[in-house]
C-alpha cells in the first residue's frame, strides 16, 4: 500500500508495511549547496506531481567513523543535495491528534543521520506515536565559525524543522501541540539549546536528553580559531565566500584532519579553552555563544529563564566514555603511573581519583579514568540542566546502566539508543547477540507514555528528592542521588585544576 499526503510542498507518496506508513527523505528546507550552504535555511520549493517518499533521503558531508568505532555502530554517507529532509512513521496518516516525537541524531555534530537502522520510528508508530526523524548540517556547513556566515547553522536547521513539523504534522495523523523532542549525544546537547533559546516558544511541549550536556556552547573567538585551522589546511580564508566554493569531499578532508589534529594535540591555546573543555577532545565543532538563539551555556541561560523550561526526561548511560577509550586502545594506555598526567589535559585536578577510587575500591586505573570523563563530559552536565529545570516543570532522570556483552565497554555510550526504538535486532554489534527484550520493552514504553502524557512512571527528580530510575536487567529500580560524593569530588577538582 502507496498511502498518498499532501503537505506545504506538494503530495508525496509513503509507503505501508504491518500496520505502520513512512515517508523517507522529505525535504523540509531547501538545498543547501554552494555559497547557502554556510547561510540560514530556507523553505524547499514546490514541486509538481506525487513526489516519491519510500527511500532515505541525502545525508551532509562526513567521513566515516573510525574502524573501532564503525564495526560497533557503523557509519552513514547518503550522497545528494537535499540533504535537510525528515522521515516521518505513522500509525495512520487519516488519524487526528496523535502525539509526536521528534528525533534529533547524535555523531558530535560532525557525523550521524537519520537513515540509522536503530532509528528507525516503526516501534513508535507501532504504539500510537507519530515519529519524526530529522537530519541538519553538521561539522563545517554547520558550526564552523566563518566571516559572512550566520553561527549555528545547525541549530537554525533544527528550528527550521520543528516549524515544519508544527505546519505539516496533523498530514500524518500528529497533534501539532503534543510535540516532544528527544536526541542523543550531540541531538542531546542540541535539545538543551533549543529548550533555552528565545526563539522556541511553542515548537514543542515536552523534551528528552540522552547522554547529553547542558554546557555545551563554545566562546565564539575558540571557534574561529578551530575555523581558521581550517582554512589553512585548505589554503583558504576563513570566510563563507571560500568555503562556499568547495564541495563535500574537500569538507569531509579538512574536517578529518582537524578533528585528529585536535584529538591528538589538545592544546588549549591552539584551539580554544572552551573548545577543548567542553569538546573533551571528542568535538571540534558544535554549538557557539552567538547572542541570538545561543545567547549562553544552555543551562546558565535556563536559570536564569527558568519560563523557558519543559517537561524534561534526562539521563545517562553509567558508563558513557568507554565507548571513547576502549575501541579504540586508549584504555590500556591509562596506568596508575599515566592517570595524574592524563586527567590534567582535560582541565581536571589528578587528586579527583583518589575520590573516585575510594568509591570504586576494585576499579582499574583505566576504569577510573573513564568514570571520571563519563562524569565530567555527561553526567555533570546533566544533572546540572535538570536541576535547572525541575525549578519550573517536571523533571524525570535516568540511568541506563545494563552492560553490553561486548568486553569492557560496559553500559557506554549509544547503548540505551536501540533499546529507547525498540530495534535490538539493527544493534547486535553493539548490544552482543542476546540482549534484554525487557528491557527494551521497559524502557521504550516509558517514552512513549511521555510522550503521550508527560509521565514516564517513575518518581519525579526534585530539590528534596534527587529521584534516579536506574534501567537494568534483569530489574530497573529507582535510586535517590546517585553517587553523589563522585560528582562532588569533580566540581572541587575543576576549581583547583
Amino acid at each position: 500500500m502507496e498511502p498518498i499526503v499532501t503537505i506545504a510542498g506538494g503530495a508525496i507518496r509513503g509507503r505501508t508495511e504491518a500496520g505502520v506508513t513512512r515517508f523517507l527523505g522529505v525535504p523540509f528546507a531547501a538545498a543547501p549547496v554552494g555559497p547557502q550552504r554556510f547561510q540560514l535555511p530556507e523553505p524547499a520549493p514546490a514541486w509538481d506531481g506525487v513526489r516519491d517518499a519510500t527511500q532515505p533521503g541525502a545525508t551532509c558531508a562526513q567521513t566515516p567513523y573510525p574502524a573501532p568505532i564503525h564495526a560497533l555502530i557503523g557509519s552513514d554517507g547518503i550522497p545528494g543535495d537535499e540533504y535537510l529532509n525528515a522521515n516521518i512513521w505513522t500509525p495512520d496518516p487519516s488519524a487526528d491528534g496523535l502525539p509526536v516525537l521528534v528525533w534529533i541524531h547524535g555523531g558530535a555534530f560532525s557525523r550521524g543521520s537519520n537513515a540509522r537502522a536503530i532509528y528507525d520510528g516503526t516501534a513508535f508508530a507501532r504504539d500510537g506515536v507519530v515519529m519524526v526523524g530529522i537530519n541538519y548540517r553538521l561539522g563545517i556547513s554547520g558550526f564552523a565559525e566563518l566571516e559572512g556566515a550566520p553561527s549555528n547553522r545547525g541549530l537554525h536547521d533544527q528550528i527550521f524543522a520543528l516549524r515544519w513539523v508544527r505546519e505539516n504534522i496533523a498530514a500524518f495523523g500528529g497533534d501539532p501541540d503534543n510535540v516532544t523532542i528527544f536526541g542523543e549525544s550531540a541531538g542531546a546537547m542540541s535539545v538543551a539549546s533549543l529548550i533555552a533559546a528565545p526563539q522556541t516558544t511553542g515548537l514543542f511541549r515536552r523534551a528528552i536528553m540522552q547522554s547529553g550536556n547542558g554546557a555545551v556552547a563554545a566562546d565564539a573567538a575558540d571557534a574561529r580559531k578551530v575555523s581558521a585551522a581550517l582554512a589553512a589546511e585548505l589554503g583558504i580564508a576563513a570566510t563563507a565566500a571560500d568555503f562556499g566554493k568547495l564541495g563535500p569531499d574537500e569538507l569531509r578532508a579538512a574536517q578529518n584532519a582537524i578533528a585528529l589534529a585536535l584529538m591528538t594535540d589538545p592544546d588549549p591555546q591552539r584551539w580554544g579553552a572552551s573548545v577543548i573543555q567542553l569538546g573533551g577532545g571528542i568535538m571540534s565543532m558544535f554549538p557557539v555563544v552567538d547572542g541570538d538563539i545561543v545567547p549562553g551555556a544552555p543551562t546558565e541561560v535556563l536559570r536564569a529563564h527558568p519560563e523557558r523550561a519543559v517537561p524534561l526526561i534526562a539521563g545517562t548511560t553509567a558508563d558513557e566514555f568507554r565507548f571513547f577509550t576502549v575501541p579504540a586502545g586508549l584504555a590500556a594506555a591509562i596506568t596508575a603511573e599515566t592517570l595524574p598526567f592524563v586527567l590534567p589535559r582535560y582541565g581536571i585536578d589528578p587528586a579527583v581519583a583518589q575520590a573516585y577510587s575510594t568509591q570504586r575500591p576494585d576499579a582499574t586505573p583505566a576504569e577510573i579514568f573513564n568514570a571520571i570523563l563519563t562524569d565530567l563530559s555527561f553526567r555533570a552536565g546533566t544533572v546540572d540542566f535538570a536541576e535547572a529545570n525541575a525549578t519550573t516543570e517536571p523533571t524525570y532522570v535516568y540511568e541506563f546502566a545494563w552492560p553490553t556483552t561486548i568486553p569492557g565497554l560496559g553500559a557506554c555510550h549509544v547503548l540505551e539508543v536501540p533499546f529507547v526504538f525498540d530495534a535490538l535486532a539493527e544493534a547486535h554489534s553493539l548490544t552482543g547477540p542476546t540482549p534484554p527484550q525487557a528491557l527494551a520493552d521497559e524502557i521504550h514504553a516509558a517514552w512513549v507514555a511521555f510522550a503521550t502524557d508527560g509521565n514516564p512512571g517513575w518518581p519525579a527528580f526534585t530539590d528534596a528528592e534527587k529521584n534516579v530510575r536506574v534501567f537494568d536487567s534483569p530489574e530497573s529500580s529507582t535510586a535517590t542521588d546517585l553517587r553523589p560524593d563522585e560528582l562532588a569530588a569533580l566540581r572541587r577538582s575543576l576549581t583547583r585544576a
